[in-house]
C-alpha cells in the first residue's frame, strides 16, 4: 500500500464513520472498486484511532462534564434528574450490546459478511429505514432527555452495525428518529456513543495488530498507518462539525439517496462481470 492510499482509505473513514453511509462498507467497496490489497489489520486500527482523535478533539468538554457527572452519581448512589448524570448512564448503557456482539462475533463478521451484493442490500434497506425514521419521528426531544430502555434499544441498534452496509451511526440514528429526538439531539447522542466503542474496538484489536506486525504479514508501514491515522481524524472533525450545522435546518434524505445510488452501482457493476 502507497501512501497516497493510505490517505485516500482514510478520509474514507473519516468521512464514512459518522456519516450515515457505513465506514465498513466503504472501507471493503473502494479496494474492491480499485483493485487495491487489502491493508490488514495494523491498518484498520489506526484509521480507527483515527476517528476516536476526531471525536475526542470535539467532545472533549463533554466527556469530561459527563465523566465528572457519572462519579458523583456512583459517590452518592443516586442519578436522580440531573442530565448528565443520565446521560452518562444512558450512553454507558448503549455500549454493552455492541461490545458484547463485536467480543463474540467481530472476526466472524469480517471474515464473511464482505460480499458486495450483501452491501448493495443493507445499504439500501438500511436507508429506506432511515428514510422512513426521518420522515414519521416527531423530533421534538433533546438528547437529555434519553430514557434508559431506549438507550439499551439504541446501544442494540448499533451492535447491528457489524454487518457493513448498515452503518452504526445511520442504524443508532434511526432509532433515535423513531423514538422522537431531533436530528441534531440523535447525532450527537450517536457520536457521543461512538467514543467509547471505538476505544473498545481498537484496544481489542491491539494485541493481533501487534503481532501482525511483529510476523511481517502487514501490508502496510509506520508512513502509510500514520497518514491513515492523521488523514481519518482531520477529515472526521470537520464531518463531525458540518454535519451538525447541517441538521440544523436540513433533512437526512441526502444520505437516503446515496446509500440507494450506491446500492445501485454495486449491483450494475457486479452484474457487467467488471468487479
Amino acid at each position: 500500500m502507497s501512501v497516497v492510499q493510505a490517505i485516500v482509505l482514510g478520509i474514507v473513514q473519516g468521512l464514512s464513520e459518522f456519516l450515515p453511509i457505513s465506514s465498513s462498507a466503504h472501507l471493503i467497496l473502494v479496494p474492491w472498486l480499485f483493485g487495491w490489497q487489502d491493508p490488514g489489520l495494523a491498518f484498520d486500527v489506526a484509521l480507527h484511532w483515527g476517528t476516536l482523535v476526531a471525536v475526542l478533539a470535539v467532545f472533549w468538554r463533554d466527556w469530561i462534564r459527563l465523566i465528572r457527572a457519572g462519579a458523583s452519581s456512583i459517590l452518592e448512589r443516586r442519578i436522580g434528574e440531573d442530565q448528565d448524570r443520565r446521560l452518562f448512564w444512558a450512553l454507558f448503557l448503549s455500549s454493552i450490546p455492541a461490545a458484547i456482539v463485536g467480543k463474540l462475533l467481530n472476526e466472524w463478521a469480517e471474515e464473511t459478511l464482505r460480499e458486495p451484493l450483501l452491501i448493495a442490500a443493507t445499504l439500501s434497506v438500511m436507508g429506506i429505514v432511515l428514510w422512513l425514521a426521518d420522515r414519521y419521528g416527531a423530533k421534538t426531544r433533546q438528547e437529555g432527555d434519553m430514557r434508559m430502555p431506549e438507550a439499551l434499544g439504541i446501544g442494540v441498534a448499533q451492535a447491528f452495525a457489524l454487518v457493513p452496509g448498515v452503518s452504526r451511526s445511520g442504524s443508532t440514528i434511526s432509532v433515535g428518529l423513531a423514538f422522537g429526538f431531533t436530528r441534531e439531539a440523535i447525532a450527537r447522542f450517536s457520536f457521543l456513543m461512538s467514543t467509547p466503542i471505538i476505544f473498545g474496538a481498537g484496544v481489542l484489536k491491539f494485541p493481533k495488530m501487534l503481532r501482525e506486525m511483529h510476523a511481517g504479514t502487514s501490508h502496510v508501514g509506520p508512513a502509510e498507518l500514520l497518514a491513515g491515522l492523521l488523514a481519518s481524524a482531520v477529515v472526521g472533525v470537520i464531518v463531525i462539525r458540518w454535519l451538525l450545522n447541517w441538521l440544523r435546518t436540513r433533512t437526512y434524505s441526502v444520505f437516503v439517496a446515496y446509500r440507494l445510488l450506491v446500492a445501485v452501482l454495486i449491483v450494475a457493476l457486479w452484474l457487467s462481470g467488471k468487479r
